[in-house]
C-alpha cells in the first residue's frame, strides 16, 4: 500500500467514524432529551402503536445504517443531490422528536415526518447512481418511516 493509499484509507476511516458518531450520538441525545413523558402517555394511540421499548433498538440500527449510507455517498459524490438529501433528511429527522415530544405538536410533527419520508425516498432513487449499497441501506428506514408516519397521523387524528 502506497503512502497516498494509506492516507486515503485513514481519511475514509476517520470520516466513517465521524458519520457514525455524529448520527448516532445526536440521535441518542435527542432520544434521551425528548423521550416519551406524561403527555405522551396520556395520548390516545392506535392499537398498532409500538411499545416504548421498541424505539431505542430500532433507531440504533437505523441510525447506523443512515450513517453508513451517508458515508458511502460522501466518498463518491460529496456535492451531489443525494448528499444534500441525506443532510436534509437528517435535519428533519432530528427536528421531529422535539416538535412531537417537547412542543406537543403531533400535527406539525406529521408534516416533518412526511417531508422526511419524501427526502428518504428521493435519496433511495437518486443515490443508486452513486452507490447502490447506500441506496439499499435506506430501504428499512423508509419502511419504518412509512409505519411511523401512519402512527403519527393516527395520534394526530385521535387527539
Amino acid at each position: 500500500m502506497t503512502e497516498k493509499n494509506k492516507n486515503e484509507h485513514s481519511t475514509e476511516s476517520f470520516v466513517r467514524i465521524c458519520f457514525i458518531v455524529s448520527v448516532m450520538g445526536i440521535g441518542w441525545g435527542l432520544g434521551v432529551l425528548t423521550g416519551p413523558d406524561a403527555w405522551y402517555a396520556s395520548l390516545v394511540k392506535p392499537s398498532f402503536n409500538p411499545p416504548n421499548d421498541v424505539f431505542a433498538p430500532v433507531w440504533t440500527v437505523l441510525y447506523f445504517m443512515i450513517a453508513m449510507a451517508g458515508w458511502r455517498v460522501w466518498l463518491r459524490a460529496r456535492t451531489s443531490l443525494p448528499m444534500l438529501l441525506w443532510g436534509v433528511q437528517m435535519l428533519l429527522n432530528w427536528m421531529w422528536s422535539p416538535v412531537f415530544f417537547l412542543a406537543h405538536q403531533p400535527g406539525i410533527a406529521l408534516i416533518i415526518i412526511t417531508m422526511t419520508l419524501i427526502s428518504v425516498l428521493l435519496f433511495i432513487v437518486l443515490a443508486q447512481k452513486y452507490d447502490k449499497v447506500a441506496s439499499w441501506l435506506f430501504v428499512p428506514y423508509a419502511i419504518w418511516l412509512i409505519f411511523a408516519t401512519i402512527v403519527n397521523a393516527s395520534i394526530a387524528w385521535l387527539n
